[in-house]
């Protein structure tokens, strides 16, 4: 009876523990979430405007370009996105273990160098690598996006406060169960900025693909500056910041969505 009264007890608390150990923030996860769709709805006019400046004409002569082109785009980000996350998120979980916290900084800079040498060296040495085509362009965008992914993976992790930790560790949590009830769950915020990050560094740097053989929206750009077209320039470069800002909204909305879904917007 005993047992049983424990076990119901242990399940009532892991099944609400989330909602409970989510912590108050400064900014309000509501305004957040109305911000995104305002974010969304900007994004929307700046498309309608963009199109009108550049004009219906030129957009229907090079349609099949452009279509081309972005599907390639979005082929080279997602690919080194999804790298990206698989490798960044574990790592910043990883840095926030108390083992390895005192070098967290350290091993932080090896993250860092996607960042520190320049996007046409990092190209170069990936072409050196791996040849020419998608591969290089992937490995150097995936490198490019790494260090804000496991920044605030680990910075989210250490704000969770100690207290909250040890209370669920309290109510018989194992330390797997705390860092997916408990610790992720309150870093998700800080995590989705850090990916947003990436996400615009890695689709502004990915129209440089064109240069090592890999297939973007830099087979507008860098013909239209090479022939002096100023439309397909134009084209290129403002279909570059649309989808940007367009992932950047699905990205926003999506997070806030779930945060929704889970009770945990307030």
């Amino acid at each position: 009876m005993r047992n049983r009264g424990h076990s119901c007890a242990r399940d009532y608390a892991t099944s609400v523990l989330p909602p409970m150990f989510m912590e108050q923030k400064g900014v309000s996860m509501t305004n957040r979430y109305r911000n995104a769709i305002v974010g969304a709805a900007i994004t929307i006019l700046v498309v309608v405007a963009i199109g009108w400046s550049i004009g219906p004409a030129v957009i229907h002569h090079y349609q099949g370009d452009l279509i081309y082109y972005t599907e390639r785009h979005l082929y080279l980000v997602g690919c080194s996105m999804s790298l990206a996350l698989l490798c960044g998120i574990p790592a910043g979980i990883l840095l926030s273990r108390p083992y390895f916290t005192r070098h967290a900084e350290k091993w932080m800079q090896l993250f860092n160098i996607g960042n520190t040498i320049p996007s046409m060296a990092v190209l170069a040495l990936a072409l050196a690598l791996f040849g020419i085509g998608d591969k290089p362009a992937i490995i150097a965008l995936w490198l490019a996006s790494l260090l804000p992914i496991v920044r605030n993976t680990y910075e989210g992790l250490k704000q969770v406060s100690p207290s909250m930790k040890e209370a669920a560790k309290g109510i018989g949590l194992k330390p797997l169960q705390v860092l997916f009830r408990v610790e992720l769950p309150n870093a998700l915020p800080i995590i989705v900025g850090g990916v947003r990050t990436a996400l615009a560094i890695n689709v502004g740097t990915a129209p440089l693909a064109v240069l090592i053989g890999g297939e973007s929206l830099g087979g507008l750009i860098f013909p239209g500056i090479y022939l002096n077209n100023q439309d397909l320039l134009l084209l290129g470069a403002t279909a570059t910041a649309v989808l940007a800002l367009a992932l950047d909204a699905i990205v926003s909305l999506g997070s806030n969505a779930y945060l929704s879904k889970r009770g945990l917007l307030r």
